[in-house]
């Protein structure tokens, strides 16, 4: 890709992530269906192939990242992601802002169920604010890549006090064409037992998923939380892109 082209991903990408789900109430009554049932939600579609493409090429940029991760140094797997800096790319900037709200009132609702006293602002920079004078400075959204052979092991992305308990992530490439393996895995822990989900994702589609918890009905007619991780299952050939965007920000 030309570095007009990478240039313009960074300064003025496609603006317009699928619309159906930044407006249409009923898509997202099927996502807090979803959310409420499993933990998470598919959003098919919400970026074009053009806009994965532009997002996907800034992976090879020194600027506009605030740091390098390879997991193997960490023993988070084996790959590489790098956190974005501010100000973000438009894009991501958007829709991290276009999504927030939509997932304030699940995000609430989840509290008061699970009997947490913390509630949400209905606007993302209110919340932003409230990280930063916790010292939650540093942004979170990332973006992952993978090779062959390459896994991230299971995992919660908590970075401090301040925790939205929902997050997304946008998967950038083509499975079966630009990779093979590498999987979406989240696992859910109850009192006495432990499920796991392989959730398929088209490129482009963007997968909603609780952070660390979430509230499930009780065999009594009360409610109990189960433990969520998430992570991504060897490939097996190719090269993976993802996007994580991540509501709260960093210590």
């Amino acid at each position: 890709m030309t570095d007009v082209a990478v240039a313009s991903a960074r300064e003025s990408p496609d603006p317009n992530p699928n619309p159906d789900f930044c407006s249409d109430p009923r898509a997202w009554a099927d996502v807090e269906r979803s959310l409420d049932a499993r933990g998470n939600a598919v959003l098919p579609g919400l970026l074009s192939a053009t806009q994965c493409r532009q997002l996907a090429a800034l992976y090879s940029q020194d600027a506009g990242f605030r740091s390098k991760v390879v997991m193997a140094r960490h023993g988070f797997g084996r790959g590489e992601y790098k956190y974005f800096a501010y100000p973000l790319p438009p894009l991501l900037n958007d829709l991290r802002h276009a999504l927030y709200p939509k997932l304030v009132p699940i995000a609430n609702r989840w509290n008061q169920r699970l009997g947490i006293d913390v509630r949400y602002p209905e606007a993302l920079p209110e919340f932003l604010e409230r990280c930063h004078r916790a010292g939650q400075t540093r942004p979170t959204p990332l973006i992952l890549q993978y090779g062959e052979g390459d896994y991230n092991c299971l995992h919660q992305d908590l970075y401090g006090e301040h925790v939205f308990p929902l997050q997304v992530a946008i998967l950038l490439s083509r499975p079966g064409e630009d990779f093979d393996g590498g999987e979406f895995v989240m696992t859910e822990t109850r009192s006495a037992h432990q499920t796991a989900e392989v959730v398929p994702l088209t490129q482009g589609d963007a997968l909603v998923f609780a952070v660390n918890q979430r509230p499930v009905p009780g065999r009594r007619g009360d409610t109990r939380t189960v433990a969520l991780r998430h992570g991504v299952s060897r490939l097996r050939s190719g090269r993976r892109h993802t996007v994580g965007l991540i509501f709260h920000d960093a210590r």
